[in-house]
């Protein structure tokens, strides 16, 4: 399906949703290799509707974007376009133009959970930047026991080796000695690891559960992913007193 319902030149969509230059596409279509809902099209000039099915070369087109994923991470595999040691989350995906897309928030590489992958800029910005306050939400186990004093700690902000300032505050919920929950609206390098060793505590698993109102789905295996609903793409921009 396209992303608008005015019509397009055929060389014009192929060049927007491949690497294929306007002159490329051109060759391609008048080549024979463009099917527009299963009919052979020579014409590059031919104007398709938004609701026209692209094949090139036997292979469907989908548009570029603006996609909105959200992708159950496993351990040992890293946030990143590529890696020469470790799968990237985009190995995961089933996706074309897969260099259009990016996460936004990237995990550590032993953290599981939630992460979410677009090719919209302005929307992943708003998940990142802590100015938007976009909380996320960790289920934390810790070596230690976690002393009650944290969660004030953690309030108050606390101060990272290396960092200039404090985080900003932060909410900390205690479920078991070594269990507990952890909001940040702000993502500084390793941060939930490092808040803890601030406190004299080792993290020994970390699962990010949510970010802002978008949990991750129960019913995604690791590894898993699917598109999010208008409504979880929408909340991102009502995040702020979440």
């Amino acid at each position: 399906m396209k992303t608008s319902n005015k019509p397009i030149r055929l060389d014009r969509y192929l060049a927007s949703v491949t690497d294929y230059s306007r002159s490329d596409a051109k060759k391609l279509i008048k080549s024979g290799d463009v099917c527009v809902d299963g009919s052979l099209v020579r014409d590059p000039g031919q104007l398709i509707s938004a609701e026209a099915d692209v094949t090139l070369m036997g292979g469907l087109l989908r548009p570029v974007g603006p996609r909105y994923l959200m992708l159950n991470k496993p351990q040992d595999v890293v946030c990143a376009a590529r890696d020469r040691r470790h799968s990237t989350v985009l190995d995961l995906l089933d996706e074309d133009n897969l260099e259009h897309l990016h996460a936004a928030g990237r995990l550590d590489i032993d953290t599981t959970g939630l992460v979410l992958l677009s090719d919209d800029g302005n929307w992943s910005h708003a998940i990142t930047s802590p100015h938007h306050k976009c909380w996320k939400t960790y289920y934390v186990e810790t070596a230690d026991p976690i002393p009650e004093h944290t969660v004030t700690q953690f309030a108050q902000g606390v101060f990272l080796k290396d960092d200039k300032a404090r985080t900003l505050p932060a909410q900390l919920t205690i479920f078991d000695e070594r269990v507990a929950r952890l909001k940040i609206c702000e993502g500084r390098y390793h941060q939930v690891k490092r808040m803890f060793g601030a406190e004299g505590n080792a993290v020994v698993r970390l699962h990010r559960e949510a970010i802002g109102e978008i949990h991750l789905d129960a019913e995604l295996l690791e590894g898993e992913y699917r598109a999010l609903t208008a409504d979880e793409v929408a909340s991102v921009y009502h995040a702020e007193t979440k």
